[in-house]
């Protein structure tokens, strides 16, 4: 492990926590249904295939709740390891992987993301 608490590649937990990495955007929510046919689409299916893929959850909430125009997606995947998601990722595993059709969807999106180890 570094200094700043971060895992290192190669390296587990005694635990062998599982890694969840979280990534955020915003779109109108006109997009919302286009995004997750984009997901059902293109990406269930390639991180699905991926060694070491567990799962993924996608939250939703109203950023401009008076309007409804703005929402805020959060995408939570959910991976066995660091070398996992390095397969996904590459070596910079904190960059957003951001297909060009599913940024053309949102207003705004995290370039990089963040990652949690679970614990409980």
């Amino acid at each position: 492990m570094d200094d700043g608490g971060r895992l290192e590649r190669g390296e587990s937990r005694a635990t062998d926590a599982m890694i969840v990495r979280s990534w955020s955007a915003r779109l109108p929510s006109g997009n919302i249904a286009k995004y997750l046919a984009h997901l059902d689409r293109s990406v269930k299916p390639a991180v699905g295939a991926l060694p070491g893929f567990v799962g993924m959850t996608v939250l939703r909430r109203e950023i401009e709740p008076a309007s409804s125009v703005i929402n805020e997606v959060v995408v939570q995947t959910r991976w066995a390891s660091l070398d996992a998601i390095h397969a996904f990722a590459g070596d910079d595993v904190a960059r957003a992987v951001v297909e060009p059709d599913a940024a053309a969807l949102f207003t705004d999106y995290d370039r990089r993301v963040v990652h949690y180890e679970v614990i409980g």
